[in-house]
C-alpha cells in the first residue's frame, strides 16, 4: 500500500531530479515545479510524522527509521526558512539530492512502531531529540551552502562566468548564510548535549558515560566550536569556512549513522 511516506519520497526524488536539470538548463518552470514538489513532499512528510505520533501515542523518533525520517523533515524545514528569508537561487538543487538519499535510506529501515522503553519515557526525549535534529539540519543546509560557495568561487577564479554563475547568489551572500546557519546549528547542538546529559542523569544516574554517541557528539561540537572561533577571531571566511562546513557535516553523518553501524552504543539512534 502506498503511504504518505512513499508519496513524500516520490516528491523528493522528482524534486532532486528537477534540481539537477535546473543546474543545467536554468529554466524558471523547472525551478517552480521543483519548489512545488518540495512543498507537497514536505506536507505529506509532515502528515506521515503526525500519523505515526497518533498511532504510537509517543514521539515518532524512537527508531532509526523514524529518526532518519525526522532528520530529513528537519532539513527540509531549515531549507524553507533559508529560502523564505534569502531567496537563494538553486539551493534546492544542492540540498534535495541529499534529502532524497536520506529519505531513501529511511525507507529501507524497519518501520514498525515500537513502544519506547519505559525508563526512557520523559519530556526530555522531545526536547533533546528535537534540538539535536534541528541543529544537525542547520549543519546539513550549511554544507549545501558550502558546496554552492565552492562552485561559485571556482567560477570566479576561472573567470568562466556562465549562466550557472549568474543564477547563484554572490560569494558574500553565500558566506553570510553559511555563518548564519552555523550560528543557529551550534547553540542548538549545545542545548541538545546539555539536555541529553540531564536526561541521562535521570535515566542512568550519570550526566556523562563516554558512550560512543556521546563522544562523537562532543567531537562534532568541538569541531563546530573551532569553526566559529577561527571564523570570528582568525578571519577564516569564505572558502575556508565553506570547506569546514562540508567537513563538519561528515562528522554529523558519522555521529548519526557511523556510530550505530560500527560501534556499540546505548543510543538507539
Amino acid at each position: 500500500m502506498v503511504t504518505t511516506f512513499e508519496l513524500a519520497l516520490s516528491c523528493y526524488f522528482t524534486a532532486a531530479i528537477l534540481g539537477i536539470v535546473q543546474l543545467v538548463v536554468g529554466s524558471s518552470p523547472v525551478s517552480r515545479a521543483m519548489k512545488a514538489l518540495i512543498v507537497v513532499g514536505f506536507v505529506l512528510h509532515t502528515v506521515n510524522v503526525f500519523v505515526r505520533y497518533v498511532l504510537g501515542g509517543q514521539m515518532p523518533i524512537t527508531s532509526m527509521h523514524e529518526a532518519v525520517s525526522f532528520f530529513t523533515w528537519s532539513i527540509v524545514l531549515i531549507f524553507f526558512i533559508i529560502e523564505l528569508n534569502y531567496e537563494v537561487s538553486l539551493l534546492g538543487s544542492f540540498v534535495m539530492p541529499g534529502v532524497f538519499i536520506l529519505m531513501l535510506s529511511s525507507s529501507v529501515l524497519p518501520r514498525q512502531i515500537k513502544p519506547i522503553d519505559p525508563t526512557l519515557q520523559s519530556y526530555w526525549l522531545w526536547i533533546h531529540t528535537t534540538l539535536a535534529f534541528l541543529g544537525d539540519a542547520a549543519f546539513a543546509v550549511a554544507c549545501g551552502i558550502g558546496v554552492m560557495y565552492l562552485v561559485q568561487e571556482r567560477f570566479v577564479k576561472s573567470k568562466k562566468l556562465g549562466g550557472l554563475f549568474h543564477r547563484m547568489p554572490s560569494l558574500q551572500v553565500l558566506d553570510d548564510i553559511n555563518y548564519r546557519l552555523l550560528s543557529i546549528g551550534f547553540p542548538l547542538l549545545t542545548l541538545a548535549i546539555i539536555t541529553g546529559a540531564i536526561w541521562a542523569e535521570g535515566v542512568w544516574g550519570a550526566f556523562w558515560s563516554w558512550d560512543p554517541k556521546e563522544v562523537w557528539s562532543l567531537i562534532t561540537w568541538l569541531f563546530y566550536a573551532m569553526v566559529l572561533h577561527v571564523r570570528t577571531h582568525s578571519g577564516w571566511h569564505g572558502k575556508k569556512s565553506a570547506i569546514l562546513s562540508v567537513i563538519g557535516f561528515t562528522a554529523v553523518l558519522f555521529t548519526f549513522f557511523g556510530v550505530n553501524l560500527l560501534l556499540k552504543s546505548l543510543h538507539g539512534f
